[in-house]
């Protein structure tokens, strides 16, 4: 027998008993890289750690460029970062109550990182493991990456050997396509994956995004309770300070939620039935002109304010404070897991994840006024 033999056959003895290690990077280790993609006035740089977006750099309405998503200078600090700052979450994004469900009759336990809950897939989820790169077009009208991982059956808790891929896409003019895709290969699992990137659309570095008008085209929520849990109820938003039907700035009316101390909330998309890409968000700074349009395929938007980011340090030495950036997160919705009204999000071998985002960038903008 070989030395990989033992090596394997340990790896997976500890693999039963934590779920913290992938017996399929012992072979061949794969190294943290940097890897970027131009195409015109855009330029995406992202990692294979927590197959991340490190920067995205577009021009403001006079044509200077400036990069609108939070991080850090060095790759190193993201092996470190506990605000998932633009990192693909999964095996489920979001929170699961209880850090348990029962899928088919079998209790699954997890492991719990909030409290008792689980977040963003455990205490070691896909945004704090390396990714493969799988492939890297540089050059042609839409350059891409696509990162891969294998979860292995048991890892944080979760059932089933799953595959799953992140492709980031430079196309048309100023537009980032994001495609997560997942294929179970033996059990029923939940599959729910995220991209957590923190826009300052005023530049990263340019204060708080207080006064960035937002418009979210969800006429409900999904309630939550004192743990960030849903209740299972649907609320709507007119009259609320979750309404964003018509255009609002974030701080208009942030100070209603003192428990939170900011936005933390799942939207309830609408579209027409039977519509598969809907537009879910718009954002637009006022100051610099830019604007951000987010398409997607998945049934909710999670929208964060940074409320908890406090004397970070993050690109050039700038310091990070609550309200730094802003997060869109289109998802499942949250403990979907163990809500029966909620949209399933069990991927079987014969049903595979897709999840769809279309981010455009422009100057100009029909829904939101530029006065």
């Amino acid at each position: 027998m070989t030395k990989i033999f033992f090596v394997l056959l340990l790896c997976l003895i500890i693999a039963a008993s934590s779920g913290f290690v992938n017996c399929f990077d012992v072979e061949k280790k794969e190294k943290i890289g940097i890897f970027e993609l131009n195409k015109g006035d855009l330029s995406l740089k992202v990692t294979n750690w927590g197959a991340s977006i490190l920067s995205l750099v577009i021009p403001d309405k006079n044509g200077k460029l400036s990069d609108v998503v939070l991080g850090y200078d060095s790759v190193k600090d993201y092996t470190n970062d506990t605000t998932y700052f633009g990192a693909t979450v999964g095996r489920v994004a979001n929170r699961i109550g209880g850090a348990q469900f029962t899928l088919n009759g079998i209790h699954y336990k997890l492991v719990a990182n909030e409290g008792n809950n689980t977040l963003h897939g455990g205490a070691r989820g896909f945004s704090d493991v390396l990714w493969k790169v799988k492939r890297y077009q540089k050059e042609g009208p839409s350059p891409s990456i696509t990162f891969s991982y294998h979860s292995i059956d048991g890892e944080q808790g979760f059932p089933g050997d799953l595959l799953v891929t992140v492709s980031y896409i430079l196309t048309g003019k100023n537009q980032l396509v994001i495609l997560m895709k997942g294929k179970t290969l033996n059990k029923p699992t939940p599959v729910n994956l995220a991209n957590h990137a923190y826009w300052n659309l005023g530049g990263h570095n340019s204060g708080n995004i207080l006064n960035e008008v937002v418009q979210i085209f969800g006429s409900k929520i999904t309630p939550v309770d004192s743990k960030l849990i849903p209740t299972g109820k649907f609320a709507s938003v007119k009259g609320t300070a979750y309404d964003f039907l018509k255009p609002q700035t974030v701080g208009s009316r942030i100070n209603q939620l003192a428990e939170t101390k900011g936005y933390d909330i799942n939207y309830v998309l609408d579209g027409e039935k039977g519509q598969k890409i809907k537009l879910a968000a718009i954002v637009q700074d006022k100051k610099s002109g830019r604007v951000l349009e987010l398409f997607t395929n998945a049934p909710g938007l999670q929208f964060y304010t940074g409320n908890y980011v406090k004397d970070l340090k993050g690109k050039g030495g700038y310091v990070y404070q609550s309200h730094s950036g802003l997060c869109l997160e289109s998802q499942a919705f949250p403990d979907s897991v163990n809500q029966p009204n909620f949209p399933s999000t069990i991927v079987t071998p014969e049903k595979p994840y897709k999840h769809y985002m279309l981010f455009k960038f422009s100057t100009k903008n029909p829904y939101i006024s530029s006065k």
